[in-house]
């Protein structure tokens, strides 16, 4: 991951991949996929042994918007999607979550509806937590109880950092800052420039943004024109960074 602009790590390289949501901090990107790691090699395995493995295949849902709460699913490879669906039929996808952290909360012990949907946006390898497992995880394990502390604080940072950009940056300006988080998180250095190692499509991109597949491929035209990235069906390659940066700011 690049950041600030100085610097990179080769998270492909690494094994793992970032949390992707709009943000001005991208070093805060996947602050949350370490919310386990205070726990000891004992504790994780009975909280491991308390959850139902599950697997899905890309595209196939986790939960729905409107769904009763039931608890949590722990990430432990794949990517997730979490997305909100207006009543006009609009969707806008809040995040991309990858191994380390979860999805379906907050009300992490039960009660109340989903108020968004999510995804698999890659083959997942879950580990789904009732309501009630974790309550009594919460209340023999003082550990457990800080880690889901630490998880919602982590969510919360990312649902606020979302409001903030939709509520400040133009559509424009998102836009190129997602080119950036993309670049960021999975971008893979070649000479001087940085191909972003993930087919993403234009809808994908507008539902992020909050555009319109129509308009993301125009602005996506215009930025190719002024020699910022280079478009093509299977990638896109950010070849002035800095100036992209510049742009999104």
């Amino acid at each position: 991951m690049r950041v600030n602009g100085s610097g990179t790590v080769n998270e492909l390289a690494a094994g793992r991949r970032s949390a992707v949501f709009l943000s001005e901090e991208l070093v805060g990107l996947d602050e949350g996929s370490s919310f386990l790691d205070r726990l000891s090699h004992e504790e994780l395995a009975l909280l491991r042994a308390s959850g139902a493995a599950t697997n899905l295949r890309r595209g196939e849902a986790i939960f729905h918007q409107g769904d009763s709460h039931n608890g949590i699913w722990l990430i432990e490879s794949g990517v997730a999607r979490t997305f909100y669906v207006g009543p006009s039929g609009r969707e806008i996808t809040l995040a991309f979550w990858s191994s380390g952290h979860f999805v379906g909360g907050p009300e992490v012990f039960g009660g109340g509806v989903h108020i968004w949907s999510a995804d698999a946006h890659e083959d997942l390898r879950l580990r789904f937590l009732t309501g009630s497992r974790i309550r009594h995880l919460v209340e023999t394990i003082p550990r457990f109880a800080v880690c889901m502390i630490d998880g919602l604080v982590a969510k919360g940072k990312c649902y606020s950092a979302l409001v903030q950009m939709l509520g400040t940056r133009s559509v424009t300006k998102r836009l190129a800052h997602l080119l950036i988080v993309f670049a960021d998180t999975h971008g893979r250095t070649e000479g001087n420039s940085l191909v972003i190692d993930k087919k993403i499509t234009h809808d994908e991109l507008a539902n992020i943004v909050g555009s319109t597949r129509q308009w993301v491929t125009m602005t996506l035209d215009k930025f190719q024109k002024r020699g910022l990235i280079t478009v093509s069906r299977q990638r896109i390659v950010v070849e002035q960074h800095d100036m992209l940066r510049g742009l999104a700011e």
